[in-house]
């Protein structure tokens, strides 16, 4: 006797699983969201505030992970990457979850997920949602592997930068009016925070020093019409990345001073990495 299961068509069973692992994965981020929320209310009790920490971790681990299989199983079926604005921008989301889930195994970062999570939930229900023309990339050699892959990971802990150097702006403002929220009190010391933010910084601009690098020599013409601004933005946000880091360590820069730079070395990033397929594909639909 024949299942209802086998009788679906094999393309409809795939989309089928798609769908469920997506919405999975979307679970999981808001659960892990949740979970955040939870600890910073009950940040008075520390056991509990551990158990949630865990919680929050794991369903975002578990985010993670099914966001992945995700995009392994569309790629499986087309072969290639789907470089469209919301693939990309769903993509690069899972990887800065994942760069932050990381990075929270020995630092105290799992509260940007507070802010992370959910706007990665949101760009995987756009790109499940709202299905673009496929501009597929296929990548045969391991100079375009390290040139992507590289500027990915760059734009991830860059990303997470600018996070925290929002949180710390508030944390900062929040401690000289001497009335701290929950939010600021569950987060870490003001200096520990500072450090923190460098240390994304550093790492960042070294990813972004060998994305930059291999594009120079392995990219035909980086100043092509197609490319020159996202060439000369991104140079730009080097400069502004690394400028900051030399006025950390030659002057001791800090403060807002570091918080100005950093959200200004990530505009001109994310307009570097996002701003033309923003205007080209969701604007004039080309």
């Amino acid at each position: 006797m024949t299942t209802a299961g086998a009788l679906l068509p094999n393309s409809i069973r795939l989309l089928m699983t798609i769908n469920a692992v997506a919405l999975f994965s979307v679970g999981s981020y808001i659960g892990a969201t949740l979970f955040i929320i939870q600890q910073i209310q009950k940040n008075s009790a520390a056991r509990p505030q551990k158990h949630r920490i865990l919680n929050s971790l794991c369903a975002a681990w578990l985010g993670v992970c099914s966001h992945g299989i995700y995009i392994g199983i569309n790629f499986y079926q087309s072969q290639s990457f789907n470089f469209s604005f919301f693939s990309t921008a769903s993509l690069v989301a899972m990887v800065v979850t994942l760069v932050l889930l990381v990075a929270a195994i020995n630092k105290p970062v799992e509260k940007l997920g507070l802010v992370l999570f959910p706007l990665t939930a949101i760009m995987l229900m756009m790109d499940l949602n709202f299905p673009e023309q496929s501009h597929a990339l296929r990548i045969n050699s391991w100079a375009m592997n390290t040139h992507i892959l590289t500027s990915i990971i760059a734009f991830s802990l860059l990303n997470i930068a600018a996070l925290q150097a929002i949180l710390l702006a508030f944390q900062d403002r929040q401690l000289k009016r001497h009335q701290p929220k929950r939010l600021i009190l569950s987060m870490p010391p003001l200096q520990t925070m500072e450090s923190l933010l460098f240390q994304m910084l550093g790492t960042g601009v070294a990813f972004l020093s060998i994305a930059l690098f291999s594009g120079f020599i392995f990219i035909e013409d980086l100043f092509a019409q197609h490319l020159v601004h996202k060439t000369v933005l991104s140079i730009l946000a080097w400069i502004i990345f690394s400028g900051l880091l030399i006025g950390r360590w030659r002057y001791g820069w800090r403060g807002l001073t570091a918080i100005k730079w950093t959200l200004c070395g990530f505009i001109s990033l994310l307009l570097a990495y996002f701003g033309s397929k923003l205007v080209l594909e969701i604007i004039l639909h080309r």
